[in-house]
């Protein structure tokens, strides 16, 4: 066949137009600032895939100083001419992309690097930052009032980071959508314990300083990295299932304590193992510090970090966060109640295990304690709003739709779905939806009224 001249032209008109879009969409661009979170629109960051994570930080508490050389393997997702990361309120005074200076600009918590050459798509690059100044940790309402992040104590600092403060001290990109590996060195003065997650790789003094190195093998969110320091009395060894278990307790406060912290963890890590399915870390433990500005305790990964525990229901609930939350984590904020709603149901079916109350009676009481009229019923769990998102209706009534969930699908499907859930998702990230779709697949059953009268509609639904 013989194309006709007007033909030809307009096919060459047409391959031209293809060639200059297929550049186009080759073209290096800069990542996104963000990933797009609806309650945090600029953590995390576009782009790049983190990998993994190397600091080096040195703390003094008599200044409060912290100075740090964060090392962070990612994995280009487009072809980059630059890309973010979040540092909130420190100082950053040479940043190099494999090994060659980079340029880089600050916007607020945003700052964009520059390297010399375009990151090919695909491509596997590191990025190196040398930073200081003196941490502050953040307030507002988000975390039931309190401030949270890096927190200093009378002898060292408490870190406890959800949900956004992890680049208080480390530059990242800062959302749980973004996990990667750890390693994480601390230099603190002689005769502080440094703590961070993962296993111990070793500890060392030389000099007036004590130097700590762990590693955590296992993907983690960066609001579950910590770096905690100060004076603890550390008992190790190994749960009656076999899992490594490290539990550092403020002196302070060991003598004050009502609970064996030891003892709980370790019973209550093995028990989530048979219920939840296996243990998703390496070592299971424990950080109790004297924080009481930190009104709250977190789920640090591999080791919860409390700010003095009291009560044994603490433990459990921050425990079970290491399947939810910490294995299994939120794909946005939104969906924080398969967090706090999973380690609230957690408690109450620790009491059913201890034959002290069944889980239907627990939910009973507190459906029966709030009335039609409060407030509690006019949070819609699966999608709290980001100043709330911690609000108690995330934990009780997300615990209430599981107990109805129970009760609506049976026993035997429930605790098929339970592990089911963490085996899907383990190491990765999930959504609201994910859990619905896996609930109606195990039980057989169509269960869209039960989660839009429970998670997605206000008011108090009638039983």
């Amino acid at each position: 066949m013989k194309l006709s001249r007007s033909a030809r032209l307009g096919t060459v008109a047409t391959a031209a137009a293809s060639f200059f879009v297929i550049a186009a969409s080759s073209a290096p661009t800069t990542g996104a600032p963000g990933i797009g979170d609806p309650y945090f629109p600029k953590l995390g960051n576009g782009g790049f895939d983190a990998r993994h994570y190397d600091l080096d930080i040195a703390y003094a508490p008599d200044t409060g100083r912290l100075d740090g050389r964060a090392t962070l393997i990612a994995r280009a997702t487009q072809n980059l001419s630059s890309f973010d990361l979040d540092l909130q309120q420190l100082e950053i005074t040479r940043v190099e992309v494999d090994g060659r200076r980079a340029r880089f600009t600050r916007d607020g918590d945003e700052v964009t690097v520059t390297p010399r050459r375009t990151l090919a798509k695909g491509r596997e690059f590191t990025v190196s930052v040398t930073y200081g100044g003196i941490p502050e940790p953040l307030g507002g309402p988000i975390v039931f009032g309190s401030k949270y992040g890096w927190m200093k104590t009378g002898d060292g600092v408490f870190v406890a980071c959800e949900p956004n403060a992890a680049s208080t001290w480390f530059p990242s990109s800062d959302h749980p959508a973004d996990k990667a590996t750890y390693d994480i060195r601390i230099k603190a003065p002689r005769g502080l314990t440094g703590v961070s997650n993962g296993g111990l790789v070793s500890t060392y003094d030389r000099g007036g300083s004590t130097y700590t190195h762990w590693r955590e093998r296992r993907p983690m969110a960066t609001y579950l990295a910590t770096a905690t320091i100060g004076k603890f009395d550390v008992r190790t060894g190994r749960t009656p299932g076999g899992i490594p278990i490290y539990v550092a307790i403020d002196p302070v406060l060991k003598n004050g304590n009502s609970v064996d912290v030891y003892a709980v963890t370790a019973a209550a890590t093995d028990y989530w193992s048979q219920v939840f399915g296996p243990y998703p870390f390496e070592e299971t433990g424990a950080i109790v510090d004297d924080m009481p500005e930190a009104g709250f305790s977190l789920e640090v990964q591999s080791k919860p970090a409390y700010s003095a525990v009291r009560n044994e229901t603490t433990i459990v609930h921050e425990l079970a966060h290491q399947w939810f939350g910490d294995s299994v984590s939120v794909a946005q904020w939104k969906d924080i109640w398969l967090n706090e709603g999973f380690a609230t149901y957690a408690q109450w079916l620790w009491a059913e295990h201890q034959g002290t109350r069944s889980a239907h009676d627990s939910f009973v009481a507190a459906y029966d304690t709030r009335p039609a009229d409060s407030s509690f019923w006019q949070i819609k769990v699966a999608d709290p709003q980001r100043d709330t998102m911690f609000a108690s209706a995330v934990y009780q009534r997300g615990a209430m739709t599981l107990q109805v969930l129970r009760e609506r699908i049976g026993d035997r499907a429930f605790f098929r779905l339970l592990p089911a859930w963490t085996r899907l998702h383990r190491y990765g990230n999930a959504d609201t939806a994910d859990f619905i779709r896996l609930a109606e697949r195990i039980s057989g059953r169509q269960l869209d009224d039960l989660f839009d009268t429970w998670l997605f509609t206000t008011g108090k639904p009638t039983l």
